[in-house]
């Protein structure tokens, strides 16, 4: 069995992390599907701007 690099272990932590996210939303009561889990993120930036967005369409 090779040895587990530093890339490997990263990118196992990034799926599982990724996994527990989806499964918390599922818990929340959003829908999600597996293939959510090869989706991008969203930029913090894109998310801002989502968010601004809606914020001006609907007034508080």
């Amino acid at each position: 069995m090779s040895e587990l690099t530093f890339k490997h272990k990263q990118a196992h932590y990034e799926k599982v992390r990724r996994s527990n996210y989806l499964a918390s939303l599922r818990l929340a009561g959003f829908d999600t599907s597996p293939t959510d889990l090869e989706k991008p993120l969203s930029t913090r930036e894109e998310a801002l701007a989502k968010h601004r967005q809606d914020k001006i369409q609907r007034p508080s």
